[in-house]
């Protein structure tokens, strides 16, 4: 399944916290890690409360001791410090995707999103939104010394053949850690819709109405057809079609159902992007502390 994972690495404790859920990955499906760092223009001095690595020498210094610390035999671990500054350090993860052809991303959430931060959107909306590999978001909460359990797995779907690749995904990731999946539909209620939705709603609420029923319905059979999938496969497996707000009641769903990670598609908006589209990956974000595996569509 996963082959290459790389950890973006940026000097502090707490992008560090993705190095432990990283390994533990690498153990499961025997895969390389790639420990990476790109040096930035004109650098803060400082990240997360902690003095940035701003020089070459610095920072592949850092890598190696980390490699020392983390003290794996088992696996390949790889250090890598794009030498050339970059800009843009988003753009500068994603190029590597060509660079070392990773098929997992893993990085540590910031912690809590204040409303500039969504504006602008974080460092690992933004990868996502530039590039197509998938990326494993870590709670900035996370211990650094223990794996993330991968035991209980909520997936979000609504019935699109475009996010067949995140059920895909978390099959497989089921198969592997002999997990239970937890399918999860929400239909949008009427007087929450959004945007052209909304406006219709408003002239034709009858006609909304019976197409939101017909939505129900065909959650349901795409459910079922996806739950004999998976018990062929002798998962453990159930599914739910909840009524209401996405974000909130997948965020709900994940506490009730005490989910170890989110698995769910993203169109890949970020920022300002993302706040007026109505994003629901970057809306998820600001209400769960869970692990999330984003998956670009």
């Amino acid at each position: 399944m996963f082959k290459h994972i790389i950890v973006p690495l940026d000097g502090s404790s707490l992008a560090e916290n993705a190095c432990a859920v990283a390994i533990s990955l690498a153990r499961l499906f025997s895969a390389e890690v790639t420990l990476l760092h790109l040096l930035e223009e004109n650098p803060p001095a400082n990240i997360h409360g902690e003095r940035h690595l701003a020089e070459r020498e610095e920072a592949e210094e850092y890598l190696k001791d980390l490699c020392r610390r983390l003290d794996i035999e088992d696996l390949q671990l790889h250090c890598h410090v794009h030498e050339e500054a970059v800009t843009d350090v988003a753009r500068g993860i994603v190029a590597h995707e060509q660079e070392v052809a990773p098929d997992l991303i893993v990085m540590s959430s910031h912690g809590p999103k204040r409303f500039e931060h969504l504006i602008r959107g974080s460092l690992p909306q933004q990868v996502v939104s530039f590039g197509k590999t998938p990326l494993l978001l870590v709670p900035a909460a996370t211990i650094p010394d223990r794996p993330l359990a991968l035991r209980r797995l909520l997936v979000p779907l609504d019935g699109q053949t475009q996010h067949e690749r995140t059920f895909a995904i978390a099959k497989d990731l089921a198969l592997a850690t002999n997990g239970t999946l937890f399918l999860l539909s929400v239909v949008v209620r009427p007087s929450e819709l959004w945007g052209e939705r909304a406006t219709v709603s408003r002239y034709l609420p009858g006609s909304t109405w019976a197409l939101q029923q017909q939505a129900m319905e065909s959650q349901q059979h795409y459910l079922e057809q996806r739950l004999a999938e998976l018990k062929q496969l002798g998962l453990e497996a159930g599914a739910e079609i909840a009524y209401g707000k996405v974000a909130p009641t997948i965020a709900r769903t994940a506490r009730k159902t005490e989910a170890d990670l989110i698995i769910m598609a993203t169109h890949g908006k970020f920022g300002s992007e993302a706040f007026w589209a109505n994003s629901i990956a970057a809306r998820v974000q600001g209400k769960t502390s869970k692990a999330i595996l984003l998956v670009p569509l």
